[in-house]
């Protein structure tokens, strides 16, 4: 486009800017002279135009859709957006974990899969990834373990002794590594792979019944991976492959969609299921749970602009709404916290306000001020109680998505597994019960490789026996590969 059709460049003030090209000096070879101020404009917002990148999930894209109700779960939950019929406008933003801004798509990592629902009843988000678990079920490790995935503090070298040091000295962590060593540890796009809550979450109905909830989003293009040798190639090559090809996609109106099941447990059965059913690191067998289907997310708008629409994004598992709700998941609990911290330290106290954070649902909040408010509170005062005018939260007294209760003495309690529940045997039925042999055999070779690259005794024997204690045979090829007797 021309010039003219864009109009005269302007200062950030909206006043006709003095030249795009040539600084204010003293004659024409003299100092530059402190009241230019449109370059000083220029320099300082160069300055200050990057906000501090995401500690965790830092690489990632992502497009706007819809999510559309095909089925009828409105007797498990009266959330507006899962009833017959509704349809909502969403936010999705996929992710890398342990990468930085500028790291490679096809690094060997889990995958984020965030979701942001724009209802009447205010944001609905789900934050969650490409596998239906974690690495932990304790959020006092979660610090402790990204460390484990990041840069050495010595080399900054990504470490996999540090990798390995921590996941053999963690048991609980052996069904997600499972996972991440398989097939599903690079998907082929993200348009091909699945996205899951992995959170066990609450619903409740118009009745008041309760109900436990897991989230799958089964990929409509068809669950896909790349090799490691494909996804070592395409880190040289073409290391924003994902970014690349939803922005083709989208551009070529080729619109990805993704079915939502859920899986549903009546709240009684929690309490004497056979294991934790809000354990981060386990799944529900589909055969005690089958999935049922709830509807289709299509992505089908490209942001008009990245950062403001991608960067500046702010998923958090707290923005529930009524019919939707927490579990006990010590994950889930703490994350409710953790985000929304981060997001004001990252992008201001009021990132609420920020375009792709703004609910469509009207904002009747006590909040004021802070750096970089936008928009009044609609009140009369700023507090509550006053005598003129305002919300009042009493009106909506049963709400609340905190609804369950719990009883007991505060304690810091060590897992005690459930009946026949241990930290091996789900990973044992991915390896052994849903593996192909072709697949067992990617398996082994992802993991030698990897632990061919800086693992270093103790942690080498140690990461053998844990993969022993998955399934025999993988750890005794493994072991072989390494040399390891």
């Amino acid at each position: 486009m021309s010039a003219t059709q864009y109009g005269r460049t302007t200062t950030n003030a909206g006043a006709p800017a003095p030249s795009d090209e040539n600084s204010l000096t003293v004659g024409p070879d003299g100092p530059i002279v402190l009241h230019d101020n449109y370059l000083i404009e220029k320099m300082a917002q160069f300055n200050r135009e990057r906000v501090p990148e995401r500690v965790v999930h830092a690489k990632g894209g992502g497009a706007y859709g819809a999510f559309t109700v095909t089925g009828d779960v409105s007797r498990y939950t009266k959330a507006a957006l899962f009833q017959p019929g509704a349809t909502t406008r969403m936010l999705a933003r996929f992710s890398s974990v342990a990468g930085e801004l500028g790291s490679p798509d096809t690094w060997r990592d889990p995958r984020g899969f965030a979701l942001k629902f724009y209802t009447d009843e205010g944001n609905y988000d789900m934050v969650g990834n490409n596998t239906p678990v974690f690495f932990m079920r304790d959020p006092q490790k979660f610090q402790d373990f990204i460390r484990s995935q990041k840069r050495h503090p010595v080399t900054h070298l990504r470490d996999n002794d540090m990798q390995w040091d921590y996941w053999s000295l963690s048991p609980e962590s052996a069904h997600q590594v499972a996972w991440l060593m398989g097939d599903r540890g690079v998907p082929k796009t993200w348009r091909h792979m699945n996205g899951y809550s992995s959170h066990t979450y609450m619903w409740t109905n118009a009745e008041g019944t309760k109900f436990w909830v897991k989230y799958h989003f089964k990929t409509d293009q068809g669950a896909d991976f790349l090799t490691q040798g494909e996804a070592d190639r395409l880190a040289g090559t073409d290391p924003d492959h994902y970014l690349k090809d939803l922005h083709a996609a989208l551009a070529a109106g080729d619109f990805p969609t993704w079915t939502l099941q859920v899986q549903i447990m009546p709240f009684e059965e929690a309490e004497d299921y056979r294991f934790n059913p809000f354990d981060l690191t386990k799944v529900w067998p589909h055969g005690d749970y089958p999935p049922i289907e709830v509807g289709r997310m299509q992505l089908n708008e490209i942001p008009e602009n990245y950062h403001v629409h991608i960067e500046q994004a702010a998923f958090e598992p707290s923005n529930l709404v009524p019919g939707i709700g927490p579990s006990p998941d010590k994950m889930l609990l703490a994350r409710m916290f953790s985000y929304p911290d981060t997001h004001r330290h990252r992008i201001g106290v009021n990132y609420g306000e920020l375009p792709p954070n703004r609910p469509k649902a009207g904002v009747r909040s006590y909040s004021k001020d802070g750096g970089m408010r936008h928009f009044p509170a609609e009140t009369a005062r700023p507090y509550h109680p006053n005598s003129y005018g305002g919300p009042d939260a009493e009106v909506q007294a049963g709400d609340d998505p905190t609804g369950w209760s719990s009883s007991g003495d505060l304690v810091r309690n060590a897992y005690t597994p459930r009946k026949d529940d241990d930290d091996f045997g789900q990973a044992h039925a991915l390896v052994r019960e849903v593996m192909d042999d072709a697949a067992r055999d990617r398996l082994v070779s992802n993991v030698v490789g990897h632990l061919s690259k800086g693992v270093s005794e103790p942690v080498l024997k140690r990461a053998v026996e844990y993969w022993r204690n998955i399934d025999a045979e993988v750890g005794d090829r493994i072991a072989s590969g390494m040399g390891v007797s």
